[in-house]
């Protein structure tokens, strides 16, 4: 069944389509939105998100065992971040972890839910652990400061916030930025995620506004989350995605950890290879006044015969209130990091100058024995 969010009768709202629909792209103003999103004074309705619980007292020991993070000690209150790799190491299910002392929280994309309720179930044997695919109750609010109004609204009748530890190095992590920490965009946009019961959205949004919070829709919060070099599942990933082209093992994966699916293909790039591809952010020639759409072409500039053939795709594209129009592509490893780029749109003809702001560096990876640099672990 599609789900709508309540908050699409609200005046103005706009629907939105692709992986956000179900909630509003905007509410008659984009930019204005997203101005009052980056300074803390709106909250975005997120509610189509896939919300999954795993109760017992086996449960954080137990995903500790399956996925790239160790959740083991995760107390109330703290928020981490972990992968669910496939076999060849690749990304099958990114999930945002938090634990209220009872259950552990899993905050995921919509199309996600199902299958990694599912996919847990079958992995249970006989440790006490029970897996519920939350979604129909339960939705999120975010927004770029925690929003103590929404409390009244969370599981508990009490604050169930998942805090965003990007851009942080997390315990066991490591770094593949092109950029120092100290000088990383996504310190510019704090990231909450509130869970509220689905069914009383519209009594969250008017507690919001009696406190002078308003809403912002999913073209906002995207816009700042492309800015702040953030990937998103089903977007910066597709069926090859290892978590190094997405500099993931910064807030993802915990390097001391071991028998995990995955674990060699994390290891053995890390330590002796480099990731085939890497994420850039892309800075947009707006001359068009459109953007292009995901999965368009990147390719050299003035390039003929195989300098046309494409070096990446963008995965992501907004239009951001400072900086203009931005997108996030992956590229090969091997694009010159200072090399002009085009983006092929939809139409016929329709191109794009891009320049590059490299995310992820093109030197990243084969850590041993390398000196240490701008790639840095946090133990």
């Amino acid at each position: 069944m599609t789900y709508a969010s309540p908050l699409l009768a609200r005046h103005g709202a706009v629907a939105a389509l692709g992986p956000d629909e179900g909630v509003a792209a905007h509410y008659g103003d984009p930019m204005r939105e997203q101005r009052a999103l980056a300074h803390g004074s709106a909250a975005v309705d997120l509610s189509y998100r896939g919300v999954v619980t795993v109760a017992g007292p086996d449960r954080l020991s137990w995903l500790t065992t399956l996925s790239s993070q160790q959740v083991t000690g995760l107390r109330p209150g703290d928020s981490s971040e972990l992968l669910l790799l496939s076999i060849q190491g690749r990304i099958e299910f990114d999930a945002r972890i938090m634990d209220d002392g009872e259950r552990a929280w899993l905050l995921v994309e919509a199309g996600e839910a199902e299958g990694l309720a599912t996919w847990l179930t079958s992995m249970k044997f006989m440790l006490r652990v029970e897996v519920t695919d939350e979604s129909e109750r339960w939705g999120v609010l975010a927004s770029t400061r925690r929003l103590e109004s929404l409390d009244a609204f969370g599981p508990h009748a009490a604050a169930l916030v998942w805090a965003d530890p990007w851009p942080h190095v997390a315990p066991g992590g490591y770094s593949y930025a092109a950029v120092d920490d100290a000088h990383h965009p996504g310190l510019d946009r704090p990231w909450f995620e509130h869970v509220v019961e689905r069914s009383r959205l519209a009594d969250a949004i008017e507690a919001l506004e009696a406190d002078g919070v308003g809403l912002a829709g999913t073209m906002a919060s995207e816009a700042l989350r492309i800015a702040a070099w953030r990937p998103r599942w089903g977007l910066e990933t597709d069926e090859r995605t290892i978590p190094h082209e997405l500099d993931l093992l910064r807030t993802a994966v915990h390097l001391s950890k071991g028998c995990y699916k995955g674990q060699e293909t994390i290891a053995r790039v890390h330590n002796l290879g480099h990731p085939p591809r890497r994420l850039t952010l892309l800075q947009l020639d707006g001359s068009t006044h459109t953007l292009p759409a995901a999965g368009s072409p990147v390719v050299a500039a003035g390039g003929a015969g195989d300098a046309t053939r494409p070096l990446g795709r963008v995965t992501s594209a907004a239009l951001h209130y400072e900086m203009g129009p931005i997108a996030l592509a992956v590229l090969k490893r091997s694009v010159d990091p200072d090399a002009a780029l085009v983006v092929h749109g939809e139409a016929e003809g329709e191109e794009y100058a891009a320049a590059q702001e490299p995310i992820v560096a093109p030197d990243a990876g084969q850590v041993v024995g390398r000196p240490t640099g701008l790639l840095r672990r946090n133990a």
